[in-house]
């Protein structure tokens, strides 16, 4: 399991993350909602090891963030997708999908390329797989992204805002093949505005307010009115957005 035990991150004399505690098992969705600043991309970035701890413990099966020598383990277990797409532009989408397998996993490189352009066709990108990113969409791009996070076959997907660059055409087509990665049993940990998308694939519903995890709850009883609902905080949130 992903364990996150009174985590604590600070940026000068921010508190970014003020003792969050969560836990994601095999097999669920858990989205991250909350509002700009609140922590949620802080809280991935320090799941992948790229945001040192001030305080608490991150472990991915066991094996914990902060000591270099579990890092690498760790991150062989968590794919992350950026809300921008950050593919390197001089290599084509197979190639930026089969670069971490070979590099990290010691994949021989034509094993690479073949699960490389097996995944591509999986997210509809099959016919573009020789194509460099600059020929590529937004939400195209977007898909590749996606595809090099899954072709190191991660136990857990980490996914940040990975739709805020899109229009609302190329945000559906990434939508549909997340939704299709839960139904098929991906464990995902999902920062995301898409309200009602998370509503409809996730186990589970974490908010943050200001650096705080403030309800950690079953997707119907977040949306509630006895349950997250209940909250000032919630409440004001959730009518925010569904006025924008």
């Amino acid at each position: 399991m992903l364990a996150i035990e009174k985590v604590r991150k600070v940026f000068g004399a921010t508190t970014v993350l003020d003792g969050v505690e969560l836990v994601v098992e095999p097999g669920e969705v858990v989205s991250i909602l909350g509002s700009s600043g609140s922590g949620k991309s802080t809280l991935i970035r320090c799941i992948n090891g790229l945001e040192r701890l001030d305080g608490g413990r991150i472990t991915v099966d066991g094996f914990n963030v902060s000591k270099p020598r579990e890092l690498a383990e760790a991150r062989k277990r968590s794919g992350t997708v950026f809300q921008l797409f950050n593919l390197y532009p001089h290599m084509t989408a197979v190639g930026n999908v089969m670069l971490a397998p070979v590099e990290v996993l010691k994949l021989p490189k034509k094993e690479a390329e073949a699960r490389a352009r097996r995944i591509l066709d999986s997210v509809g990108l099959g016919p573009r797989a020789d194509a460099y990113p600059a020929q590529l969409s937004g939400g195209q791009r977007q898909r590749v992204g996606l595809a090099r996070a899954l072709a190191m076959e991660p136990r857990y997907l980490l996914l940040d805002e990975v739709t805020s660059a899109l229009d609302p055409e190329m945000t559906a087509e990434v939508l549909g093949i997340l939704a299709e990665l839960a139904r098929s049993g991906t464990t995902m940990l999902f920062v995301t505005h898409e309200i009602e998308f998370a509503r409809r694939i996730s186990n589970r519903i974490v908010f943050l307010d200001g650096g705080r995890l403030v309800v950690d709850l079953p997707t119907a009883a977040f949306f509630s009115a006895a349950g997250g609902m209940a909250h000032p905080r919630i409440a004001q949130f959730l009518s925010k957005m569904q006025k924008d």
